[in-house]
């Protein structure tokens, strides 16, 4: 294999109006539509992720949530959105900006209180080893261990639980 085989392909400009939007959600709580930029330019498996995110009124983003290992940051594009951020809410309007970083604890979502949709830039890593800590729900999800996998928080168990410490 040569080193021009190990190179990274060429990553072309794509326009984020030929990217097609997809909805996600659950129930009338939870849901908005996006763009997943980086998916469409290079692939799912690229280890910083871009979309633009718009959410209805009404709705709120995701389950309240922090990142042990990855960080995220947000740029509001157009209209206005709550953010939550711990036991705090802060009003957000277009061109402002927020940074989560990886490991702050506390538990971050937007909620949509306003009449108009709001169009959001989220820009964040993708790590395969990310926990990622659900404070309203008391779940955490282990990257690691596989897609999708969540496990309750509260079924918290001693180090040696399970373990045959005897002979």
């Amino acid at each position: 294999m040569s080193a021009a085989d190990d190179a990274p392909k060429i990553c072309r400009p794509i326009s984020s109006d030929s990217v097609a939007w997809e909805t996600w959600g659950e129930g009338t709580r939870f849901g908005s539509r996006f763009r997943h930029l980086t998916i469409a330019a290079v692939g799912e498996n690229y280890h910083v992720g871009m979309q633009i995110e718009e959410l209805a009124p009404g709705m709120q983003s995701s389950p309240a949530h922090y990142h042990m290992l990855e960080e995220e940051q947000v740029l509001i594009l157009e209209g206005q959105v709550t953010l939550r951020l711990g036991d705090e809410t802060h009003e957000m309007k277009t061109g402002d900006y927020v940074c989560f970083p990886a490991a702050q604890r506390a538990g971050h979502c937007f909620v949509n209180n306003g009449t108009a949709p709001c169009r959001f830039l989220i820009i964040g890593e993708k790590n395969p080893n990310e926990v990622c800590v659900y404070t309203d729900s008391n779940k955490v999800m282990v990257r690691s261990l596989g897609r999708g996998q969540i496990y309750d928080r509260a079924a918290l168990r001693d180090y040696w639980d399970g373990e045959k410490t005897e002979r």
